[in-house]
């Protein structure tokens, strides 16, 4: 598994439901490997205890909040209906004062996925649709490039990430300015495992399931998301709208770190991908949501989701990772992480990043009656995965048990690194001279990408694709050999890619990610 590979699965499927680092990995068989025994039952935590943890988080968000200077923090606990603790720090944006509280709203993430599995178990509830329905009796347009697979997944395999589409399949599609429809009528030109065989994480696999899910509905996903789960909730400042986001006066802005100091970002609309990425919302509205998590879908009395429906969704459905260094294999559920504590004690988590400016991170512990959640307004070096960490250890043992904030870092450190095999290389010194320029303009055309424009402008070549489009500057490397830059979602600082020409073709690196970087003139 490669580096970027690696990156980008941290990114968007973020730390396993066993509170441990561990990237979710490729791999599976036909038959779904067997659940765990089950672990004996642990001495009840006491409640003092978990009363004296939630007294510390204040100490645990200032200590983070120094040590990473992250510009902004929010963060609610929740224990059995209620929330018992809610609360901002820091700023909103790095250089105004307007200060970070409870009701500020950040940009999710993948946090967006389990909230989505919601809307869809409340739709399940109501026999709208099913987990096993398959996406094609909603979505007749919607392909695989395996017709027995487009005729057989289901809802669940896309929330499972089961489906066999490759490790976030369409995201570049959505970096070069594709809409929701166009990525996902583009999946079909993707190379597939067979289906149930391999867990790979996907925004787009899992927003094809969402689609069914609204279509059956009549609704679109955002409405549908309100009238199912916000508004029942009271969820007055969520939303998987952009627009709702950014039209928000109390919203915190994303930011990255350049040369040591903690810079707003470029931002992302993540739109497209609305259902697995697009949600915005407070700590204090999702401390309802947790509260309702935690009642197996009631809230305040009332039955918003199922509980018969839910259930699937908090139970292993998909091994995300096998066994490694006395851990046991992570799982996956529809849209959650399923796991255990160290104490054994059943956990749903997940974890949200946007490498333009983005971390988020809930874990529920039901045994407990206990749930936190923690957003920040920076890119993602572990400062919520580790808080949260913090807090059951304390919860379950008094005393932290392992250093967190180190284990997190080192896991993420590489991750971060720019893309591209001549990072860090230096120009040949005798570089072959290229040929005329004119030898490489014209169209170039790929199925899954769209077509690629090479044109002369000034005495330079620059490729000018996708619906945005994007105009990238070509510089000359060696012989038929140019470079160019990228930076956005899923291209950090410094990413570097070749574009290759021969004869009739041209082959860009950064676009070669499941094996389609060949454009044909």
């Amino acid at each position: 598994m490669g580096k970027l590979q690696d990156r980008r699965r941290f990114l968007g499927a973020a730390l396993t439901g066993a509170l441990v680092p561990t990237l979710p990995a490729c791999g599976g068989s036909d038959d779904p490997a067997p659940a765990p025994a089950p672990a004996p039952a642990p001495a009840p935590v006491p409640e003092a205890q978990i009363t004296q943890a939630i007294a510390q988080v204040d100490t645990l968000a200032a200590n983070l909040m120094t040590s990473s200077g992250v510009p902004g923090m929010a963060i609610a606990v929740v224990r059995g209906n209620q929330t018992v603790y809610a609360r901002g720090f820091g700023r909103r944006l790095v250089t105004d004062p307007a200060p970070v509280d409870a009701d500020t709203v950040f940009q999710l993430a993948s946090v967006s996925k389990p909230i989505g599995a919601t809307v869809v178990a409340r739709q399940v509830g109501r026999g709208s649709i099913q987990w096993d329905t398959p996406v094609i009796a909603q979505l007749p347009w919607f392909a695989l490039s395996d017709a027995d697979s487009t005729q057989a997944v289901t809802v669940g395999d896309f929330y499972a990430h089961r489906s066999g589409l490759p490790d976030h399949a369409g995201d570049r599609l959505e970096d070069m300015g594709y809409d929701r429809r166009e990525v996902l009528t583009r999946l079909r030109f993707l190379p597939v495992h067979p289906l149930r065989t391999a867990y790979a994480y996907t925004n787009f696999g899992m927003t094809a399931g969402a689609e069914a899910v609204a279509t059956a509905a009549g609704l679109d996903w955002a409405t549908l998301s309100e009238q199912a789960i916000y508004q029942p909730l009271g969820m007055m400042r969520t939303s998987s709208r952009y627009a709702d986001f950014a039209a928000r006066d109390n919203r915190a802005l994303g930011h990255v770190k350049v040369n040591g100091a903690w810079v707003q970002g470029m931002g992302t609309m993540p739109d497209a991908q609305s259902p697995a990425g697009g949600v915005s919302s407070s700590v204090n509205d999702l401390a309802k949501w947790l509260v309702m998590l935690l009642a197996t879908g009631e809230f305040a009395g009332q039955r918003t989701v199922d509980a018969a429906a839910l259930a699937p969704a908090l139970a292993q459905q998909m091994q995300s990772g096998p066994p490694a260094n006395g851990r046991p294999a992570s799982w996956y559920g529809y849209g959650f992480n399923v796991g255990t504590t160290e104490l054994g004690l059943t956990s749903y988590s997940h974890s949200g990043a946007f490498a333009v400016g983005a971390a988020t991170s809930f874990t529920v512990v039901p045994a407990l009656n206990l749930a936190i959640v923690t957003l920040t307004n920076g890119y993602p070096i572990g400062i919520p995965e580790t808080l949260n960490a913090q807090f059951f250890d304390l919860v379950q043992y008094g005393a932290f048990r392992r250093d967190w904030g180190a284990i997190f870092t080192d896991a993420l450190a590489p991750l971060l690194l720019p893309e591209g095999r001549l990072v860090g290389q230096l120009p040949p010194a005798s570089p072959l001279p290229a040929r005329a320029l004119s030898t490489y303009t014209g169209t170039y055309r790929n199925d899954y990408y769209g077509p690629l424009q090479v044109t002369e402008q000034g005495g330079a070549l620059v490729m000018t694709l996708g619906a945005r489009p994007l105009t990238l500057p070509l510089t000359h490397w060696d012989g038929d050999v140019f470079t160019f830059t990228l930076h956005n979602e899923n291209a950090t600082p410094g990413t570097i890619s070749q574009a290759a020409f021969a004869s009739d073709r041209v082959w860009l690196e950064y676009y070669d990610h499941e094996g389609l970087g060949v454009f044909l003139r």
